[in-house]
């Protein structure tokens, strides 16, 4: 059985709202355990104070750093000295850095030099330095809108307010990335592709424009072919992808 990965997750306190953070975990979990939960901010400060209940109902431990002095933000070295000190620790695989603050680009760099997993989630006024530095990044909207039900319709991205339009540069990755993975006959496992595309951009979600999974979004781009293979052995299908001649 694979070992699940153990991640420590440091919130930025000072720079993050405290609604969906249930959503927020859940979507964490997905990437392994949260064996380490942080957040960092002067909680002497009455707009903290929405975080206190947030707090006990998600088991996050709370750190207290106060602003020293004006203009300086103290939270950001209190969260960077805690991540290296975490790394050096050596019990963990990955580290969740949330925050839409481009001050933790070279932290996020610096951990995955030492082979760490990252993952950023911020809002979506987060600098592009911090959202490539990170392995993935996740917007904070779109799991607010994950909670809302919202009726679909196939092969259309439904129109939710935040929903970002498929355009020609989301096209043109999408079939450059199929067709750099595909064999010799075009075709490619979309598991593959959804790897990639996430490489290329830590922040590409199919989420973003209106679908839950990679398939239907693929399924909405006239020019791409799907085909669904049977695994030997099971009942399992996979699906292949390939770019129309």
């Amino acid at each position: 059985m694979k070992k699940e990965n153990n991640l420590a997750v440091l919130i930025d306190g000072d720079n993050i709202p405290s609604n969906n953070v249930k959503e927020m975990m859940e979507e964490i979990a997905k990437y392994g355990n949260p064996t380490i939960k942080r957040i960092y901010g002067d909680w002497t400060k009455p707009q903290l104070s929405k975080w206190k209940k947030v707090l006990l109902e998600n088991a996050i431990n709370p750190v207290q750093q106060y602003s020293y002095t004006t203009g300086k933000n103290a939270t950001d070295s209190a969260m960077i000295i805690d991540a290296m000190d975490i790394l050096y620790a050596g019990d963990v695989d990955g580290f969740c850095l949330v925050s839409s603050d481009s001050d933790f680009t070279r932290l996020a760099t610096r951990l995955r030099e030492a082979s760490m997993m990252v993952i950023g989630i911020g809002e979506k006024k987060t600098p592009e330095p911090f959202i490539v530095a990170c392995d993935r990044f996740i917007y904070i909207e779109i799991l607010e809108r994950d909670i809302k039900p919202v009726k679909s319709s196939r092969n259309r991205n439904t129109k939710k307010e935040g929903v970002e339009k498929i355009t020609n540069r989301v096209v043109t990755l999408i079939t450059s990335t199929i067709q750099d993975l595909s064999d010799d006959d075009g075709w490619v496992f979309l598991g593959d592709v959804g790897s990639m595309l996430q490489k290329k951009q830590p922040n590409f979600d199919s989420r973003n424009y209106g679908f839950q999974k990679l398939t239907p979004l693929i399924s909405s781009i006239d020019n791409i072919e799907i085909e669904e293979r049977e695994l030997e052995g099971s009942r399992h299908k996979l699906i292949y992808v390939k770019v129309k001649d």
